[in-house]
């Protein structure tokens, strides 16, 4: 199979790269090592910033409907508020965040793909990689072989094509580990805001989404690989508000991960370029992970574009070099946000103080909203 760009990974980075080029008349294979697509939701917020970048895709108004718009993101500690960041004043055409599942936003860019004459090859693993000056081929476990200008790393942050590319990601340490639910709720958490209670159990967020469910994050040593009623409810009860008691009546889906902060040692070797988790994973907390790599989706299919079609590369050049830049503050935002939310005890009084301050300062919480918002760089 001769083509101009493979994609390897079929979530919504390797879609979007795909839809993003595409749109440009750009012949593109999409593989990925499942048979249908992620039948869980794992991220779950679409920032401002990333809502902007794919109304060059065609896809947000689709992904609005799909999901719930919320205006604020708010810290609160227990039934106190300490503060709320709001978006309606930013520079966006999106003032909001969206929660919707990560197997929505990947069905609506799949559709996307599709009614622009792509498909992706299910399942199909890549095993083997060699390139040149000109080309590269990228192996199948089947036996196919196919042929292309460029290879677009979106598989991961086990990334095969990574590792066979020579791409270096430093292996790190966890972070902290943590619990990920999706329930159902009798009442009791707010549904205008994407919430972060403080403990002294330890932190929750809470993020409702547009079918009544909501997403449950909690950082826990202790995390059940299959949470179930009973565990969701602890977390709730003695993370979240105080002055009401919501009652978890059912588990929709959930699962426990490490958190790590890495960011790998170069965007592009070769003929191959990475994306997404493949380039960089962190923290939740803040909701920045599928952002960026939704971010990193819609430019380099725009850079892929302007070299396939001219040969200039200036473009693929300030991908790697500003994406990975983007990645590293990014990062470094999580792990922020990370430590102040799980801050030892001792400190918490102290950190509430300041946070409180911060909540009465407008200055204060627009500088926060936009960097949450992925609006940094405007």
């Amino acid at each position: 199979m001769n083509v101009e760009v493979v994609v390897v990974g079929a979530g919504p980075v390797g879609l979007a790269t795909a839809v993003a080029l595409r749109q440009r008349g750009h012949e593109v294979a999409v593989v990925d090592k499942l048979a249908a697509g992620a039948n869980t939701s794992r991220a779950a917020v679409i920032h401002a910033g990333t809502m902007d970048a794919l109304e060059s895709l065609g896809v947000t108004k689709t992904l609005l409907a799909s999901g719930l718009a919320l205006p604020q993101f708010a810290i609160r500690d227990g039934d106190k508020l300490l503060a709320a960041f709001a978006f309606r004043d930013l520079q966006t055409s999106h003032p909001y965040t969206l929660t919707i599942p990560q197997t929505v936003t990947e069905a609506v860019l799949l559709e996307r793909l599709e009614e622009l004459g792509g498909s992706v090859l299910r399942p199909r693993s890549a095993v083997g990689l060699t390139q040149d000056a000109d080309r590269a081929q990228v192996t199948l476990d089947t036996g196919e072989v196919i042929n292309a200008q460029y290879v677009v790393a979106a598989d991961g942050v086990r990334s095969t094509i990574r590792d066979l590319a020579g791409i270096a990601m430093p292996i790190g340490t966890p972070m902290l580990s943590a619990s990920l639910i999706d329930v159902r709720i009798d009442g009791g958490l707010r549904t205008d805001e994407v919430t972060l209670y403080f403990a002294h159990q330890g932190v929750l967020v809470v993020a409702p989404f547009a079918d009544g469910s909501f997403r449950l994050v909690a950082a826990t040593p202790d995390a059940p690989e299959h949470p179930d009623v009973a565990y969701a409810q602890q977390l709730v009860a003695v993370r979240g508000p105080q002055s009401v008691r919501p009652t978890v009546t059912d588990i929709v889906w959930g699962s426990r991960f490490r958190v790590y902060e890495r960011v790998a040692d170069r965007y592009r070797e070769g003929r191959v370029l990475l994306a997404g988790d493949a380039a960089h994973t962190h923290s939740p907390v803040g909701g920045q992970g599928m952002n960026l790599g939704l971010r990193d989706a819609v430019g380099l299919g725009r850079a892929l574009s302007t070299a396939i079609t001219s040969g200039d590369e200036s473009e693929l050049d300030a991908y790697v070099v500003q994406g990975r830049a983007e990645a590293v503050e990014v990062v470094a935002l999580a792990h922020r946000l990370t430590r102040v939310a799980n801050a030892p005890r001792a400190l918490r009084p102290l950190r509430n103080l300041i946070l409180g301050r911060v909540g009465r300062s407008a200055s204060a919480k627009q500088r926060v909203a936009h960097r949450i918002a992925g609006l940094a760089g405007r």
